[in-house]
């Protein structure tokens, strides 16, 4: 048996059909309700992107606002006020910020951002026994891995 969304029991098990969203995706809420709703002047210390979409960072907060967004906005009393003091007044900050995930971007334009790199571990760096925390060949040591010395 497959329960369509909406039609199963609530949460609270009292057999009312759950709630539905208000908005179907990320996509709808941002464009039909973030965007039109919080509005920022744009460059200098906020900043947006035009591709929002392309930005991993970006989806991942916008999401996170909006699966919040449509559970609080069902609490009564308190539910939006609690969304825009524990998530909204965190996150804004953060996505539209200067060094956020659209700092190289402009209204007008979409800039990948740059990847960070790692590079491998020297072999033996993970290897750690009771008697050397240093990694083998580190014989300065570095912050953190101090070397023990035998008893």
């Amino acid at each position: 048996m497959t329960i369509q969304p909406g039609t199963g029991p609530s949460a609270s098990g009292d057999g009312t059909p759950a709630p539905q969203p208000v908005y179907s995706s990320a996509e709808e809420w941002v464009t039909s309700h973030f965007l039109p709703m919080f509005r920022r002047p744009l460059g200098g210390e906020y900043r947006w992107c035009p591709q929002w979409w392309r930005h991993a960072e970006a989806i991942t907060r916008l999401t996170a606002l909006w699966h919040t967004w449509e559970a609080l906005r069902l609490q009564p009393g308190t539910g939006m006020a609690t969304w825009l003091r524990d998530h909204l007044d965190h996150q804004l900050p953060v996505l539209l910020g200067r060094t956020g995930p659209f700092s190289m971007c402009s209204e007008d334009e979409h800039l990948d951002p740059r990847q960070a790199t790692a590079e491998h571990p020297p072999p033996g760096w993970w290897d750690i026994s009771p008697r050397q925390i240093t990694p083998p060949g580190d014989a300065a040591g570095l912050p953190g891995r101090a070397a023990e010395t035998e008893p």
